[in-house]
């Protein structure tokens, strides 16, 4: 299985944090933020990593270069233009043969891949997004999915007036690699509007 690291993001909302380096690679602990993502996909065996990029790529490319230190493969893609999330995924298209997961550079999680996989597989899903309770959900998109766990309303970052429900996105998605054949290459689209 390979994975994708979502990276592109300015950050705008972390300022003056950001005004230097992309969102990623705001430093937690004394890391950047991206490294966690990389050690929990590795802790999963996922060694192949796609990582897409938009802002101040070389800042992360500096940073992990080809990902050995990690014990990692990582495969750089830039977008000389931000595309959204599906754009971004669509922009690394051929390093994605068969399912993988596409994680936000800027998610800090400890989620179970192996039981979110589980999940994807019984469900026989071509796109599988990753779900959490918040009780402030304004800062997440927020999803109402049906009884069967199909998603029927999805709303990215809405004010309060808005809200219609607790449960968020987490950008944690498992794809199937047909997903990709709904939109083109250079196009801009996002999965919270778009799919």
């Amino acid at each position: 299985m390979k994975a994708l690291i979502m990276a592109g993001g300015k950050g705008t909302r972390l300022r003056p944090l950001t005004c230097g380096i992309p969102k990623p690679m705001v430093p937690i602990l004394n890391k950047p933020v991206m490294e966690y993502s990389i050690k929990l996909l590795k802790k999963y065996g996922i060694r192949d990593i796609a990582v897409t990029m938009a802002y101040l790529p070389t800042v992360i490319t500096d940073y992990f270069a080809d990902g050995e230190k990690w014990g990692v493969h990582l495969k750089y893609f830039n977008e000389e233009v931000p595309l959204g999330t599906g754009g971004s995924v669509k922009n690394a298209e051929e390093f994605l043969e068969d399912t993988f997961i596409v994680i936000s550079g800027d998610a800090l999680t400890d989620l179970d891949i192996n039981q979110a996989l589980k999940y994807h597989k019984m469900k026989k899903s071509r796109a599988t997004l990753v779900l959490k309770k918040e009780p402030v959900p304004v800062e997440y998109g927020v999803v109402i999915t049906d009884e069967s766990g199909r998603i029927i309303r999805f709303l990215e970052k809405p004010s309060w007036g808005e809200v219609f429900s607790d449960t968020i996105n987490t950008g944690i998605y498992i794809l199937e690699p047909e997903v990709l054949n709904y939109y083109q290459k250079g196009e801009n689209f996002d999965f919270s509007k778009d799919l």
